[in-house]
């Protein structure tokens, strides 16, 4: 099979398990128990957690590798600072979005590294292919159940999510024709996304992942940063 179909392929199946986690949330119909609301508090903090691992494994790492720091800092404070904005504009109109714009401050910088590591190694593509997967699961379900809170139409949501599955093969294409030799421009994306991602985490993932008088779901967060780990050793 052409390396670039591969390449498309295998990005828009990654994007495509957000739309997954989405739908394992819509028809997951069990009752409200104080046992499922732990569980749910739990996914959201597994999230929170792949995506420290995807900050601090994946995306930080090729800023501070290639660029200033002068630009280093331009980057990742500007991408904080822009997120810090934009959340504060959707609040004020339909609630808060942070799961699903953390998935997509995720997966498409990751997307674009994708593209861009395939020229290099075919093996390492995959293995990020398979890493991007994973995290895209419980990121759509938390995305899926953030957005019903707040009362928004759930078709339209896994359509929203459905859409956002394509944006990996386009980020994964323009990395591999246009960045696989231009590593700056790829650390300049990646830095900027970190800078907004933790803000995210910070401002609005973390406190969802809260219960009172509850201490397992933080857990949550741990082995979502242990599966990071696991992704990053078999990386390299």
């Amino acid at each position: 099979m052409n390396e670039l179909v591969v390449i498309l392929l295998i990005s828009w199946l990654a994007g495509l398990m957000a739309l997954a986690g989405g739908m394992i949330a819509r028809f997951e119909g069990s009752a409200e128990t104080e046992l499922k609301s732990e569980l749910t508090h739990g996914i959201v903090a597994f999230g929170g957690g792949i995506l420290i691992a995807a900050v601090a494994f994946t995306l930080a790492p090729k800023g501070i590798e290639y660029l200033s720091t002068g630009g280093l800092v331009a980057a990742f404070v500007s991408g904080g600072s822009f997120f810090c904005f934009l959340d504060y504009i959707i609040s004020k109109q339909v609630g808060s979005r942070a799961n699903l714009m953390a998935m997509l401050m995720d997966f498409v910088p990751e997307s674009v590294a994708l593209g861009a590591l395939f020229v290099e190694s075919k093996s390492t593509g995959f293995l990020l292919a398979m890493f991007i997967a994973l995290q895209n699961l419980p990121e759509g379900f938390n995305s899926y159940r953030e957005s019903i809170e707040g009362e928004s139409a759930s078709k339209s949501i896994l359509a929203v999510l459905f859409i956002a599955s394509f944006f990996g093969p386009i980020a994964a294409l323009a990395g591999y024709l246009f960045l696989s030799d231009r590593p700056v421009i790829t650390a300049a994306i990646t830095s900027f996304a970190s800078g907004g991602i933790l803000y995210l985490i910070f401002q609005d993932i973390a406190p969802q992942s809260k219960m009172n008088r509850r201490w397992l779901p933080a857990l949550g967060a741990v082995l979502g940063f242990t599966l990071g780990m696991v992704g990053k050793q078999l990386l390299g």
